[in-house]
């Protein structure tokens, strides 16, 4: 299975990661190859798209146990440390026979099955293995898109819409999904004999794998269709608004049903999968629910006492009072305007800083010297 993809490879992780290490390496490579951020490489979108199925696998931990399984069991050749035996387009191929004690087949484990270890190959070998289901199993659910989004503090905080752009696979309008140019014909693959998929023996054990040669369709064009390239499906781009809720944080998750990849022959379509990402504000910074804004006042104003004031969430104005005496660092509580999430709302923290002028005019230079001699201080 040389065209297999070993997703920790992808990740550039070991086997043995644990599941932070994955996460942490996952959101960096994305948000290093995210197609925003490289408009100008052609190939970060595919490997954008590598980066996300691998974590799709390796970020879940029911599906990271059936990828070590089959793994371990050298189903994707030179993945693993029992080596890879050439694919045989004999049924239940296999270095022992069916029925036997010791033998079995990957079937016993649903590999061709929606939610099954079929899945994984669908990540690992694209298109042909879903056309491999597709005729094994009928309509074929689209796939699923997992994307990272930056979305601003304040949108974050209060909540509501951005647009993204998002890739996803369709059926080539051209050809409608069989790869043949237009007036071609099709012919029974010689390689699977018109079955779509090709045994692959390991040991004692089997698999049915999607026909390399004829992407699992069974039948090949006698031309391919110059749109696709003879894959049945393009690239297509789409916006979409993501509703934010109100008090969203970096890593949170929103799952928009239906909106990832098209179905082939009916099934459903994929769902698109969004991480946030929350930007820095320039004034406020978030401490669980609570917003913390930073506000300089001048050595006067900290001294004698004065009053200040504040803008909310809202736009709106709120006034305050410094009392003499403020030290830098104090904080001012504003009851009710941080953050609102789940019927409960945080605080806005108000802290002060106070600044110290760069020059003096004489006048102020020479108040300031009587103010420091009054306390005592020499120069």
């Amino acid at each position: 299975m040389a065209n297999a993809k070993d997703f920790y490879q992808v990740l550039g992780v070991s086997s043995t990661a644990t599941a932070d290490e994955i996460k942490k390496q996952y959101r960096r490579l994305a948000k290093q190859h995210h197609p925003d951020a490289n408009q100008n490489d052609p190939k970060a979108a595919e490997r954008f798209k590598e980066i996300s199925e691998a974590h799709n696998v390796l970020g879940d931990p029911d599906k990271r146990k059936e990828y070590d399984d089959m793994r371990r069991m050298g189903a994707f050749g030179g993945m693993s440390g029992f080596g890879g035996t050439r694919p045989s387009s004999r049924p239940g191929a296999s270095g022992a026979r069916p029925g036997q004690p010791g033998a079995g087949t990957f079937n016993d484990f649903d590999v061709g099955g929606i939610g099954g270890l079929g899945d994984l190959f669908s990540s690992m070998f694209g298109g042909a293995a879903g056309a491999g289901r597709q005729r094994a199993r009928g309509p074929e659910r689209g796939q699923s898109i997992e994307q990272m989004v930056e979305v601003p503090f304040r949108v974050a905080a209060v909540g509501g819409k951005v647009p993204v752009d998002i890739e996803v696979n369709e059926e080539c309008a051209t050809c409608h999904g069989n790869g043949a140019a237009p007036g071609a014909q099709l012919r029974p693959c010689s390689e699977c004999s018109g079955r779509g998929v090709i045994s692959f023996g390991q040991g004692s054990f089997a698999v049915n794998r999607p026909c390399p040669v004829c992407a699992g369709r069974g039948s090949v064009p006698t031309a391919r269709c110059s749109t696709c390239r003879g894959t049945g499906d393009t690239r297509v781009s789409r916006k979409v608004l993501i509703a934010v809720p109100s008090g969203a944080e970096t890593g949170a998750k929103v799952r928009l049903r239906g909106q990832g990849g098209k179905g082939a022959a009916g099934g459903q379509a994929g769902d698109l999968v969004i991480t946030f990402t929350v930007t820095a504000d320039r004034f406020y910074k978030r401490d669980g629910l609570d917003l913390i804004a930073t506000v300089p006042i001048n050595i006067a104003q900290a001294t004698l006492g004065s009053r200040i004031s504040v803008k909310t969430l809202d736009e709106k104005k709120v006034a305050i009072r410094i009392p003499a005496g403020t030290s830098a660092g104090k904080r001012f509580k504003i009851t009710g305007q941080g953050i609102e999430k789940d019927g409960k709302k945080g605080d806005l923290l108000v802290e002060v800083t106070i600044t110290v002028p760069e020059t003096l005019t004489e006048a102020q230079e020479k108040a300031m010297r009587e103010f420091a001699e009054a306390g005592g201080m020499k120069f």
